[in-house]
């Protein structure tokens, strides 16, 4: 899945957190926003997300104080987000 949407999703989630240089992380990693450990690995993100993903929808976190985990996040329409 390497070349899917969500694919490529899970990877901006982790760049944002994780990496000083991306153009978001002050506003997810500078702020504390963690990506779960379960989540280290795309096909444990997509154990837990894939069932309810849909073209077109994105991934939104429930509390945006709290990190991306199976709890907290959920696919929506960008017009929702």
């Amino acid at each position: 899945m390497s070349q899917s949407k969500p694919y490529a999703v899970w990877k901006t989630m982790r760049n944002r957190c994780k990496h000083p240089t991306h153009n978001r992380y002050e506003s997810y990693g500078g702020r504390g926003i963690k990506v779960c450990k379960e989540w280290e690995s795309f096909d444990t993100f997509w154990a837990d997300m894939g069932d309810t993903y849909s073209e077109g929808l994105t991934l939104d976190r429930i509390d945006p104080n709290g990190d991306y985990c199976k709890e907290n996040c959920r696919w929506i329409s960008e017009k929702e987000q």
